[in-house]
């Protein structure tokens, strides 16, 4: 399988204090990778640098063939995503939100894809109705749709579930798994193991800024991806008390 995203030895820092050390991270396309991590490990970070809204400090980060920072532009109509500010207009319908986007992204037959994405995200009887006017849920529901308005290649997902009641995270997940469907790549960063292992084809779990683990859904032993999550960082954990003992 070919690549779409390729990061070597990363590096971000922020004045003295290093959050992403050495990173190496690598994507298939197609696949639906689930990002997980403490908070403050870094994946809200490692996120924005994948979208273009972070430069790193060292290292070399590619998204579908393209070097970042440098060809920004061209990452850009090639993802699609949802963080945490829900980047939409307040004094717009969610239709002319959608609309906005799906012009600046030159989608074809916006219209009817307009319709497809609002009934996707459960908001057509609130389509006409201003942003401002909507529910923190109700935001996070319609910033899906306009992450996936134009159907790119690379979804990235910076913990979505959030704000969201028990039936729209249902809708959220059949949306996604539509998206895995069509065989676009999906990078989730979350905290909710239940859902990520449902949706997820691979787990990885970023800790004390680098990957300290990585693995297959088909490979997760009996106790579950919970399981996985917390020997994984223990593993980490001892290592770094290790190397700290030795350094002493």
């Amino acid at each position: 399988m070919t690549a779409i995203i390729e990061v070597s030895r990363l590096v971000k820092r922020f004045g003295p204090k290093v959050v992403l050390r050495q990173l190496d991270f690598r994507v298939e396309t197609g696949e639906f990778v689930a990002l997980l991590g403490p908070n403050g490990a870094g994946k809200t970070t490692f996120l924005r640098i994948l979208s273009s809204l972070s430069r790193p400090t060292l290292g070399s980060v590619s998204v579908a063939g393209y070097s970042l920072p440098h060809q920004a532009a061209s990452v850009r109509r090639r993802l699609g995503v949802v963080s945490h500010l829900p980047l939409l207009y307040g004094d717009l319908s969610a239709e002319e939100n959608l609309l906005f986007y799906g012009r600046m992204y030159a989608v074809d037959k916006l219209s009817g894809r307009m319709d497809e994405v609002l009934e996707q995200v459960g908001l057509t009887n609130r389509r006409r109705d201003l942003v401002r006017t909507f529910s923190r849920g109700m935001q996070q529901r319609l910033a899906i749709g306009r992450a996936i308005l134009h159907d790119p290649e690379v979804l990235l997902l910076d913990e979505p579930h959030t704000g969201l009641d028990q039936d729209a995270c249902d809708m959220l997940d059949a949306a996604l798994r539509q998206v895995a469907v069509r065989g676009r790549t999906v990078v989730m960063t979350s905290h909710d193991l239940s859902r990520a292992e449902d949706l997820a084809s691979r787990f990885d779990v970023l800790a004390r800024g680098t990957i300290q683990g990585s693995v297959q859904r088909q490979d997760i032993a009996r106790d579950g991806l919970l399981g996985y999550y917390r020997k994984t960082l223990e593993l980490a954990q001892n290592n770094a008390k290790n190397h700290k003992a030795e350094a002493a």
